[in-house]
């Protein structure tokens, strides 16, 4: 599972941390699911995030990925919800168009704004932690968005 965690400060955004949470593939679910947990805890109580951003989750033919995507999900809602912190949800439409300005942008599209963004000295690895950064600074403009229509009614 890939996270992402940033820090806006008068406009500008920095990543704080990045990374990928892995799971012994010889595990139980339960298992897995719970390492997972733990280290989402962990990094709630090491960063003290205000808001939690997820993708919204789509449908796809593979059932088992699915599965396994939702419950995982599930954790990081949990773990979002033990801490009373809020949690947005973005499609990859969404998660696309607020990075590069353009909905059928590709993976790589993604992560070259994603870095520039972030002022990055490189690409985000592996694919899951740039997916969660691009998710992190989706919300941080929709929220900016957000912020500056409320202000203006």
């Amino acid at each position: 599972m890939g996270f992402g965690l940033i820090d806006c400060q008068a406009g500008k955004l920095r990543a704080l941390t990045y990374g990928v949470w892995r799971t012994n593939a010889a595990w139980r679910p339960e298992r897995r699911l719970l390492s997972l947990f733990e280290e989402i805890e962990a990094c709630i109580e090491a960063y003290r995030p205000e808001e939690t951003a997820v993708e919204e989750l789509f449908f796809n033919r593979n059932t088992t990925t699915a599965i396994a995507v939702g419950q995982a999900r599930g954790v990081v809602l949990l773990a979002a919800a033990r801490r009373e912190l809020p949690v947005y949800e973005y499609t990859p439409l969404q998660v696309k168009q607020a990075v590069t300005g353009y909905g059928r942008a590709d993976k790589q599209q993604i992560q070259f704004m994603t870095r520039a963004i972030l002022a990055l000295p490189e690409t985000p690895k592996p694919d899951d932690a740039a997916d969660a950064l691009a998710i992190a600074v989706c919300h941080a403009h929709s929220r900016r968005t957000k912020q500056k229509t409320e202000d203006g009614k």
